[in-house]
């Protein structure tokens, strides 16, 4: 038996996470037999004990790479979220049609359909616009990012990706250029 305990702490001093490592994840080791201890009743006990394993950011001021904390008390009403969901998604459909005009691209497409935006770019991928109800989030599949999910900041009064910081419009103007290398302005109502 202490065979088997040797060979787990010898293991462990492996498994402990690299300083440069910056998620938080737990490693726990199994309880190891440290001691007997004598009670009143003069029967022995046993004595346990285990280490945990944490690591997160190299100092606490370093918040790059930390999604911001969702402030639960500022999260919007059912109907705000759809009042401004539905408002960002009309106008992204209408600003992204004018903008299939402008570029010259074979399998261009915008389609609403059940609460669901689709930009087709024919070869150079697909976006996919949507709300999430539950959370009060926009989620966005993109071809050149990937997905990520918004939600609404009120004092930047935009949809806002908490992991980045960066803003839905913003992020897709930059990446909508890149791939078709026409600009397009998403955040003016213009």
């Amino acid at each position: 038996m202490a065979t088997k305990f040797v060979l787990l702490r010898r293991l462990s001093r492996f498994a402990k996470p690299s300083l440069t490592h910056r998620s938080r994840s737990v490693l726990l080791e199994p309880l190891r037999p440290i001691g007997f201890s004598e009670n009143k009743s003069s029967s022995r006990s046993l004595i346990t004990t285990s280490r945990n394993f944490c690591s997160g950011p190299l100092s606490p001021s370093d918040d790059s790479q930390v999604p911001a904390a969702i402030d639960y008390h500022s999260l919007l009403q059912e109907d705000e979220f759809h009042r401004l969901a539905n408002s960002t998604i009309h106008d992204l459909q209408e600003k992204l049609e004018e903008y299939g005009d402008i570029v010259q691209i074979d399998g261009f497409d915008v389609d609403y359909g059940n609460e669901v935006l689709t930009l087709k770019l024919g070869a150079l991928g697909t976006y996919v616009l949507n709300k999430q109800t539950p959370n009060r989030q926009i989620w966005l599949s993109s071809p050149v990012s990937g997905p990520s999910r918004f939600d609404w900041d009120q004092s930047a009064q935009a949809w806002v990706y908490r992991r980045t910081r960066a803003n839905l419009l913003k992020m897709l103007e930059s990446e909508l250029e890149q791939l078709c290398g026409e600009p397009i302005n998403l955040s003016s109502n213009s």
